[in-house]
Formats: structure tokens, C-alpha cells, sequence
């Protein structure tokens, strides 16, 4: 329904791409967390990510880096789109970048020029470009309880992994904290004590009901099943950070099958009652 509504120009239903996050501390440099498969139309969509002259370049992007939280395909499959021999360092988890490292698809990007750095869990790091200059921004990454991608699957459910197979990220250009956090399974106390005074929080929305896929005849597992933790229920994301103090809250990595891309729609003013914001595409918040 969200799509049919989309594709025929309702205002209510406006187009969104996939999960993705450029940040920078200058509006000058930018990291990305996450590369998305829709990566192409969103730096085309993205004034800020335009390429700009360079002495003695012909080709220079703004782009200064890549932080994964993950890899699973919607993580990852942009980064074949930053394959133009330009610089740029990419940071990840020891899981994701065992996973590149094990896919000879992803050498497109000239280890001379994309440097790969692991991200360790719970220390602050100063984010740096290819060169090793800083970008003004401190990043700390932390294990969200998560899974395996799906391609690494070996059939049988894998069950939930805490071991740091998915990231959530923390970011600060020395003021307020932003979490980003993309996917998360389950809500732990430690987990909760992380989020717990972030100035803003954006946080995994992929669907309203547990049993949305199966209910929408969209797919055959729950969210449970795909790593998420749903919106609503007793042990739904609103429910387990109503009372954790956050100046804003936004839901991003959204499913197509979820109403609350509806802006008309019952289920997106109960997540505004709770206090919620739904990410769009082009959204822009200022951390202060």
C-alpha cells in the first residue's frame, strides 16, 4: 500500500531510498554511514555530496570517508558506486571487513587509495580521511544485538548475535551526541544505558508489527527472524525508550510494507504521540 500510494504522487506517501547517513563537522567533508544500494541517487539528490574542482584534479568528492554498522547488502552495495579511484577511508567492524575481505567484488576499491580500518567497540575514535586527516568528528561504535547478513546465512536460523556483527554508532563533532543505529534486534539494559542522554537518536523503524511481512503476505518471517526489533508492542522500540531522556528521536530504515511511511495513516500518529519523528529522504538535523 505505502508504494502503490508513492508511485501514484501522494503527497502522504512521499519516495524514500534506502538507509543512509552523510555527516560532517564543516559542510565542507563528509563521511557516510552506511553505503546504500540507492547510494548513486542520493549524492545526486545531495548538493552538499556534489563533486567540487580540486587543484590539479579533474575528479574530487567531498566524501572523506565510510563507516559501516554492518554487512548486509543495504549496508555495503553502495560502495561499488565509490569505485572512481578516489580517496576515502572506510571504517567498519571486524565482522563487515572480514566479509569484504572475503568477496573479491569489493577490491574495485584500490586498497592504495581506501584504506580499510577497523573500528574497535566502546573507544572513541577521531575519524580521519584516506590521508589520515582529521574531519572534526569522534565516532564511537558499539555491538547492538543483531545477525549474520543474509547471504552468510547457512539456512537454518542463526539466531541473534551480540558479538558486534552489527554496530550501532555514536557521533560527535564536540557538542550533542547523535546514535545511529540502523538495525537492532532487541533493546538490552546495556543497550539502553548507551542510548540513555544522546542528544538525537536514529534508530531502526523496519516495521510497526513483528508479524507485518507475514500479515501483508510480503514474506514468510518476522521481525525477530530479520534481526529487528519492532515499533509497536510490548517489546516494540517505543515501548523500551519511552522513558529514556533524548531531545529527538527519528525511526529510518524503514520497510516498505510498514504504514507509518503514511503520514495519514493510524499507526504514524501513535509513533507522534510517543514522541517519534519519521525520516525522509533529504532530512537535514543540525546537532548543537
Amino acid at each position: 500500500r505505502p508504494c502503490l500510494r508513492a508511485r501514484a504522487g501522494d503527497p502522504a506517501a512521499p519516495p524514500r531510498s534506502q538507509a543512509s547517513l552523510a555527516v560532517s563537522a564543516d559542510g565542507a567533508r563528509w563521511a557516510l554511514l552506511n553505503a546504500s544500494p540507492d547510494l548513486r541517487a542520493q549524492i545526486a539528490a545531495t548538493p552538499a555530496l556534489h563533486p567540487v574542482p580540486a587543484p590539479g584534479r579533474i575528479r574530487h568528492s567531498p566524501i572523506a570517508a565510510v563507516v559501516l554498522t554492518g554487512a548486509e547488502v543495504d549496508t555495503i552495495a553502495g560502495l561499488l558506486t565509490l569505485r572512481e579511484r578516489q580517496p576515502f577511508a572506510l571504517h567498519a567492524g571486524a565482522a563487515a571487513l572480514a566479509t569484504l575481505d572475503a568477496n573479491p567484488i569489493f577490491n574495485v576499491l584500490d586498497r592504495a587509495l581506501v584504506p580499510r580500518r577497523d573500528l574497535p567497540l566502546g573507544r572513541p575514535v577521531a575519524l580521519a580521511d584516506a590521508a589520515g586527516a582529521p574531519l572534526g568528528l569522534t565516532l564511537e561504535a558499539f555491538a547492538v544485538p543483531g545477525k549474520v547478513p543474509l547471504f552468510e546465512e547457512a539456512g537454518a536460523d542463526p539466531g541473534r548475535a551480540d558479538d558486534g556483527a552489527t554496530i550501532g554508532l555514536a557521533v560527535s563533532a564536540g557538542g550533542g551526541e547523535l546514535l545511529f543505529i540502523p538495525g537492532c534486534a532487541a533493546m538490552t539494559p546495556g543497550l539502553a544505558a548507551r542510548i540513555a542522554g544522546a542528544d538525537t537518536l536514529l534508530f531502526d523503524g523496519t516495521l510497526f508489527r513483528d508479524d507485518e511481512m507475514i500479515r501483508a503476505g510480503a514474506g514468510p518471517k518476522t521481525g525477530q527472524r530479520m534481526g529487528h526489533m519492532s515499533i509497536h508492542g510490548p517489546g516494540g522500540a517505543i515501548a523500551a525508550l519511552r522513558d529514556l531522556p533524548l531531545r529527538r528521536r527519528v525511526f529510518i530504515h524503514i520497510n516498505n510494507t510498514n504504514p507509518v511511511l503514511l503520514a495519514d495513516s493510524p499507526e504514524r500518529a501513535q509513533v507522534a504521540a510517543a514522541g517519534w519523528e519519521v525520516a525522509e529522504d533529504g532530512m537535514e538535523i543540525l546537532i548543537p
